[in-house]
């Protein structure tokens, strides 16, 4: 049997580096994904609510100001969700968010292996001062050994300090030059797949707050999807920000990311 797929929406951007605006993102997904533009069908051929069984728990009452009381609160409505077996699916929101959703999947299952799509590396020891920016939630998952393997792809940003970082904590990147979905190493599980919106180019995902040129495209994000085979245990789609979208261009994506996540969960089955 499959695991239900558990939509919790995270509204805060109290972490971002450089203006605010992701916290509106997973009201825009949502929208996106029930939207009468487009249907609920994956491309596995697979719908959500027929074959898939989606439970939408709406998005959480955090505080977006008081980080370590929304952590606790992400955390321990990760923990709710996978007493019931259920497969968390969260919606930022700043990358931030990553940080305790990873940390209350791997007290369930152990350390995880992570394939993390993004434009930048997020492993700064702090950013600005602060230790929990959005630049920084894997190297307080890496610090925390809540992470067997980190896989990071779409990077494009990479300077001195994080690339000092991904040596110290044994970070695999493929770079963006030559890129093919082939390069990525097919994981094992449990596996958390975490894609940040800035990982895919600018022009087809415009409705971010830092783009970055030069960019995976959306064909490239499931090529590299449909060659994973570890049972997926939980996923995060962040970092929209609608105040640059166009046309709802991001959000449509992101609700089609939401979909395709939901049906490779289904594919590659939990067993942990």
């Amino acid at each position: 049997m499959h695991p239900a797929i558990h939509l919790i929406g995270l509204p805060t951007d109290q972490n971002s580096s450089f203006e605010r605006g992701a916290a509106k993102g997973p009201a825009v997904i949502r929208a996106a994904l029930w939207s009468d533009r487009g249907n609920i069908s994956c491309e596995s051929g697979l719908e959500i609510g027929r074959d898939i069984e989606l439970v939408d728990h709406g998005d959480l009452p955090l505080t977006d100001h008081d980080c370590a009381a929304d952590d606790a609160m992400i955390a321990d409505a990760i923990a709710g969700i996978m007493a019931q077996g259920g497969l968390p699916l969260a919606l930022g929101g700043d990358h931030a968010v990553t940080f305790p959703l990873v940390a209350a999947v791997a007290a369930h299952h152990g350390p995880l292996n992570i394939l993390h799509f993004d434009a930048h590396p997020d492993l700064y020891e702090d950013f600005e001062g602060n230790p929990r920016s959005h630049a920084s939630p894997f190297a307080r998952i890496l610090e925390g050994g809540h992470a067997k393997r980190l896989v990071q792809l779409g990077i494009r940003t990479l300077n001195r300090h994080c690339r000092e970082q991904a040596a110290r904590f044994g970070v695999k990147i493929i770079p963006m030059a030559g890129f093919n979905p082939a390069q990525v190493p097919v994981l094992d599980g449990p596996l958390y797949i975490s894609i940040d919106l800035d990982g895919i180019d600018p022009s087809e995902a415009p409705g971010v707050s830092h783009p970055e040129p030069g960019g995976l495209t959306v064909r490239e994000v499931l090529a590299v999807l449909a060659r994973q085979k570890g049972p997926l245990v939980g996923a995060d789609i962040v970092e929209l920000n609608p105040a640059h979208d166009q046309n709802a261009v991001t959000a449509t994506l992101a609700a089609k990311l939401l979909k395709e996540l939901a049906s490779f969960s289904q594919v590659n089955k939990t067993d942990f």
